[in-house]
């Protein structure tokens, strides 16, 4: 975390960045006799350092005023928040977002606020989640001594690193209790921890996420995951109780270990696979591998099974849990394809175990076709979720894992080197069949590639020859015969 001298210096070389465009705003703002503030998160990422193309304003002029002060000099701009105050702009390729000073007032019973306008910048600082968001800079003149607008301490949370609420947190959260999660995000993504106040709050409110859309609770738990530390956001989520009510597979790994320590706390075991697939990603976050990290074994806890001798098992939790990761995706209403994708990495995950246990002769290269067919375009999230699957302490287990899983890649890449393992089909299409077979396009095509590809699968690629009379001997032990459909 910067000091006060390294924030302010940040905050001084990114305003300078941003300071044509955001310049250019205040003016056209003041002229018309109107404030202009940037404001929340904007600040803090420039106090941070980080500040994007993003850029968040706050004024006292009506949505209305906004659109004709912006008419001409915006290169486009969108109303899809218009009815929430909030006008989108682009400029110069900035993307910008003025929104009226708000006043608004909320319904225990839902989240949906009726929209009142404000007239003073403190006020509406006051209703912001965390006070390192409720910082403000004036424009135009935002280097003038008095244009840092600071009234609940948020340039000192953010130089000790603590989340705080410009109010008491049981307020804040009674008026949109998304900001719980947003305390749990703001942990993995800025590393700050949040105050004991605040998470006490977290705690005894945990319910009231439930009147939250649940696209709103996968959006900022989608943030969290791929934010650079979700561990502790994770950790907050199950400690305050509020996992319960939006993951409740996560908590429930928390399994008790047995007296004989003959299995892993499976919670911990989990969040050491999201760091260590973390780890692994070379092209920025993979939310789809890292869903697949956090929701991999939550089978286990419902295929628990104690053995002779106090041992455990957890028989096919991984097709259990590919089912429970596609129930509770669905119920948060994640893209079809993240659903699908995290779903076969989940039942796919042990498929690899017991590879190179006794030798490289214990996969045959059809059962290695079958993996990569299997695993289809996630084949490379596979190969980093098995790899991160490993969390033994055990070195030499460890080790002969990594060699084994070695072995298997250069094995793919030898049969993809020879076969276009990456797109495997039968030896003939399907206009191939109905020709040999002499029938429409039907149940019976389908049938017949099916065969085709298992044979494919069992022993790579085939002579034309020997493609055609596998089919035509399967047609006839089928009892299938010219124009059968």
């Amino acid at each position: 975390m910067p000091a006060l001298t390294d924030a302010q210096s940040n905050a001084v070389r990114e305003l300078l960045r941003v300071s044509p465009v955001a310049v250019e705003l205040g003016e056209r703002f003041a002229a018309a006799g109107h404030a202009l503030h940037l404001v929340g998160g904007s600040v803090r990422d420039a106090l941070l350092g980080r500040l994007g193309d993003d850029l968040d304003f706050t004024t006292d002029a009506r949505p209305d005023a906004v659109l004709r002060l912006v008419d001409g000099w915006a290169e486009g701009h969108w109303e899809t928040g218009i009815a929430f105050g909030t006008v989108g702009l682009v400029r110069r390729g900035f993307r910008l977002e003025i929104t009226t000073y708000r006043a608004d007032a909320y319904d225990r019973s839902s989240r949906n606020p009726e929209v009142t306008f404000g007239d003073s910048l403190t006020d509406d600082l006051a209703r912001r989640d965390f006070s390192v968001n409720a910082m403000a800079v004036a424009l135009p003149d935002w280097r003038a001594p008095d244009a840092f607008v600071d009234p609940y301490g948020g340039l000192d949370d953010l130089a000790a690193g603590v989340l705080r609420t410009p109010g008491t947190p049981e307020r804040s959260f009674d008026d949109d209790p998304l900001r719980m999660l947003r305390a749990a995000r703001f942990a993995a993504q800025l590393g700050f921890v949040v105050d004991p106040g605040v998470v006490t709050a977290m705690t005894e409110m945990a319910e009231r996420i439930e009147i939250i859309s649940v696209e709103r609770v996968a959006d900022e738990l989608s943030k969290l995951l791929c934010a650079p530390h979700p561990r502790a956001g994770l950790e907050l989520l199950v400690d305050t109780g509020l996992a319960t009510h939006v993951l409740p597979e996560l908590p429930a790994l928390r399994l008790e270990i047995d007296e004989h320590h003959q299995h892993k706390d499976v919670y911990e075991h989990t969040l050491q696979v999201l760091e260590r697939a973390i780890a692994l990603e070379s092209d920025g976050p993979d939310l789809v591998l890292r869903l697949a990290a956090l929701l991999h074994d939550i089978g286990k806890p419902r295929t628990r099974r104690k053995e002779a001798g106090g041992g455990v098992s957890f028989h096919h939790h991984e097709v259990v849990g590919a089912s429970m990761a596609r129930r509770r995706l669905q119920a948060l209403r994640f893209p079809k394809d993240v659903v699908a994708a995290v779903t076969l990495l989940t039942e796919l995950h042990l498929r690899f175990h017991g590879y190179g246990q006794q030798g490289t002769s214990a996969w045959t290269d059809s059962a290695v076709r079958r993996y990569v067919a299997d695993a289809g375009d996630q084949l490379s999230r596979l190969h980093l979720l098995v790899r991160s699957d490993c969390t033994t302490r055990n070195r030499r287990r460890a080790a002969a894992l990594a060699a084994a899983y070695d072995d298997l890649e250069r094995r793919i890449a030898a049969l993809a080197e020879k076969e276009e393992l990456g797109r495997l089909r039968p030896d003939l299409d399907g206009a191939e069949i109905m020709r040999l077979l002499g029938v429409p396009a039907g149940p019976v095509v389908g049938k017949a590639y099916k065969h085709l590809l298992a044979l494919r699968m069992e022993h790579g690629p085939l002579p034309r020859e020997r493609a055609e009379s596998e089919l035509l001997a399967w047609a006839a032990e089928q009892g299938l015969g010219p124009g059968v459909s």
